[in-house]
Formats: C-alpha cells, sequence, structure tokens
C-alpha cells in the first residue's frame, strides 16, 4: 500500500481542506436501504471525519485510518467515537461488525491488495454483515504526491466481490463528472 503522502499532520490538514465540500451522504443514504439503524460500522479510512459524522446519526461507528495525523485530528475536534489506526488490507481487529464502510479509500490499493482486504473483511464482518464502499470509476492507476491512485470498472468490482457477497447494489454515481465514481453494497454470503 503506495500511502506516505497521509504521514505529515501537513498533508492531512491540506487533504481536510480539499475534501471539505464532499461527503458520503449521498452513499450513506444508499445505505441505509440494507442497514439497520443502531447497526455497528466500521469505516476505514475516516480521514477529516465527514462520513464518520453522518454515519453516526444512525448507526455506532467506529472510525478507523491508517494515519494517526487524521486520528489526531479527530481528537482534537472531541470527536467521541472510538477511532484505531487501522491497515485496510490486513484489517487486524479482533471486533466483528454489522458494517464495513469506506469512501474513495480502497482506491489507493493494488488489485493485489483489494483482494486481500476483501477476504480479510469477511472475517470481522458479523454473519449477513454489509460492505457498503466507494470507487472512482475508470481503468486507470498511477501514483501522486507519494499515493497509489487504482481506478476500477463495475464487471471488475463485480467479479472480486461476487465470490463472498451478494451485490444488493452496484452503479455508477456523479462526484465531480458524470459517472465518475462507483457505488458497491454487498452482503456476506
Amino acid at each position: 500500500m503506495t500511502y506516505q503522502y497521509y504521514q505529515t499532520r501537513e498533508s492531512a490538514e491540506s487533504y481536510i481542506k480539499v475534501a471539505k465540500e464532499f461527503d458520503g451522504q449521498e452513499l450513506i443514504h444508499h445505505l441505509g436501504k440494507f442497514l439497520q439503524k443502531g447497526s455497528t460500522v466500521l469505516e476505514l479510512g475516516t480521514g477529516p471525519g465527514t462520513d464518520l459524522e453522518i454515519l453516526s446519526q444512525s448507526y455506532h461507528v467506529t472510525g478507523s485510518d491508517f494515519s494517526q495525523h487524521f486520528l489526531d485530528i479527530l481528537i482534537e475536534k472531541k470527536i467521541q467515537n472510538e477511532l484505531l489506526i487501522l491497515n485496510a488490507i490486513t484489517l487486524e481487529i479482533d471486533s466483528t461488525f454489522d458494517c464495513i464502510y469506506s469512501n474513495k479509500v480502497l482506491q489507493h490499493l493494488t488489485n493485489d491488495e483489494l483482494l486481500l482486504s476483501i477476504q480479510n473483511q469477511l472475517q470481522i464482518l458479523k454473519d449477513g454483515g454489509i460492505v457498503c464502499h466507494s470507487f472512482w470509476a475508470g481503468t486507470d492507476s498511477y501514483e501522486m504526491k507519494g499515493t497509489f491512485h487504482n481506478y476500477h470498472t463495475i464487471e471488475e468490482l463485480e467479479d472480486w466481490f461476487s465470490p463472498y457477497f451478494k451485490i444488493q447494489f452496484l452503479k455508477f454515481y456523479d462526484e465531480m463528472e458524470k459517472d465518475d465514481s462507483i457505488l458497491l453494497i454487498g452482503q456476506k454470503r
């Protein structure tokens, strides 16, 4: 996992400024069709905490990030949620959850790392648990500012997730441009 950019306080603060216009409200709305209120959710890549706050309105959410700097900023903001340093590939945690959520986080993984993450997500999801992940749509992959970015197609996401999850929702949506993003919601088989 190439994720160096977010490993300084300055870069975490810079990302928070850039991302302040974006949130996962639409994604979380779709998630609500498949996940009961009060369920436990693990958010991968909490970053600025925007989606953490929205998710917490309906769910018991544990936030996580690979960067301690994001977590420190959330602690300073007096966020009450449990916050963990967590690698989105290995997911070394003793808890289990009703749902695992990420918004454009798993895009930082190579294809092989994503496949490992999917398998490890199964281990910490309760029976019938839900995954809700968004991705950039396309076929590009590149490194920028020490961080890897990997775009995906609907077909490859379906191929990778469907052996382990019954796909409930897999569609394009617009974040910056028409159909530039994909939302996947699946239920553990």
